[in-house]
């Protein structure tokens, strides 16, 4: 292994930043860059032993490109009780994190939801439900439910009026959020390139294979496992599957004047079902893994931000998949209101939630693929 000088790596050593966070990780980042040997690990380690020295702007760019699937902690022989005290997932964790709240708008919305995300994701689920259900209690000349199915419950134009809003604003919040964070670590125009590759990484998780193509450490340091991968990836299909249902029937409702409910066998059903599915053992397999991990090598501040997110997920595609499957019971109208309220739970909390992690990832990816 390549010799390692110390003499600028001291842990006490101040660094003209006001951020504690991203001083330790400039210091962590030092010693990784002189000793090298995580290189292979994932795309973090090359995109460190580029740089000379790192800048806030890298620094940020760095944390968001890290999957914290934890690897390199454990081959790294630099950590506690080593006087270097490295623990790279964990620092870049914090600076991720920050650098998502910093750029969030309003910024103190995502730092509540950060601390106590479990709490706040079920306290708004059960809030919006029961709106939901009171709303359906009025009576018929109030509410209007004239329609089959769902809309016998609420109306069409009633769902129009609350969720498209409850859609459009949050992401416009993301977007806003997303710009702010590629002008800070100095994005350029994208080539089409760029965008094809980052699109491919993000699509395969590559990162989240590890350097030996065997997974990753995350909820057991003795051992590789892909389980967090394929979990990762059974939660963005499923989610996009779940979106992609949506998207059909509306155009199925606007263009051809096939309105809903649809059977079993339609496209919409077809996407909704086989969406929830893997949205729900995604999300429930995640959740378990975090149970399972070492906290030490995260951001220990907004464990329950992201267990909250991953609640969140679950609801909306565990609800859902109740609804249909109990749709002509006596509970419609209380499973209705549960899975509407998760859904408008889950888009009013989008910008504040880890759900920004997969819009900045993307962003990271784009820019390394700028860096290269």
């Amino acid at each position: 292994m390549q010799s390692i000088n110390v003499v600028n790596i001291d842990p006490n050593e101040a660094v003209h930043t006001t951020d504690a966070s991203l001083s330790e990780a400039r210091r962590q980042l030092e010693v990784c860059n002189a000793c090298r040997y995580c290189e292979s690990f994932c795309s973090v380690f090359p995109a460190v032993n580029r740089e000379r020295t790192f800048s806030e702007a890298t620094i940020t760019q760095l944390a968001n490109l890290c999957h914290n699937c934890r690897g390199c902690h454990y081959a790294c022989q630099y950590t506690a009780p080593h006087e270097f005290g490295i623990n790279i997932p964990k620092v870049l964790a914090e600076v991720r994190q920050n650098s998502w709240q910093d750029n969030a708008m309003p910024g103190f919305m995502a730092r509540a939801f950060h601390r106590s995300g479990a709490a706040l994701a079920v306290a708004v689920v059960i809030g919006f439900a029961l709106l939901l259900w009171l709303i359906n209690q009025l009576p018929q000349s109030m509410n209007a439910n004239t329609g089959e199915g769902f809309y016998s419950q609420l109306s069409h134009n009633a769902m129009i009026a609350i969720f498209i809003p409850a859609f459009l604003l949050p992401v416009l919040a993301i977007a806003i959020s997303v710009r702010r964070y590629w002008r800070s670590v100095g994005g350029t125009q994208l080539q089409l390139s760029h965008i094809k590759a980052a699109l491919a990484s993000a699509a395969k998780m590559r990162n989240l294979a590890g350097g030996s193509g065997e997974g990753c450490n995350f909820e057991d340091e003795d051992r590789f496992s892909n389980a967090r991968r394929w979990y990762h990836q059974a939660t963005m299909i499923g989610f996009l599957l779940c979106f992609a249902a949506t998207s059909v029937g509306t155009l199925m409702h606007y263009l051809f004047d096939m309105q809903a409910p649809y059977t079993l066998f339609s496209l919409p059903k077809m996407l909704g079902v086989s969406g929830g599915v893997l949205l729900s053992i995604g999300t429930l397999g995640l959740g378990v893994l975090k149970l399972q991990a070492d906290r030490d090598l995260a951001d220990r501040r907004v464990w329950g931000g992201e267990m909250g997110f991953i609640i969140l997920l679950f609801l909306v595609s565990t609800s859902g998949l109740a609804l249909y499957v109990w749709a002509a019971s006596a509970w419609l109208p209380e499973l209705l209101a549960l899975h509407l309220g998760s859904v408008l739970a889950f888009f009013v909390l989008m910008p504040f939630s880890k759900m920004v992690h997969g819009f900045y990832r993307l962003a990271a990816l784009l820019r390394e693929q700028q860096l290269q």
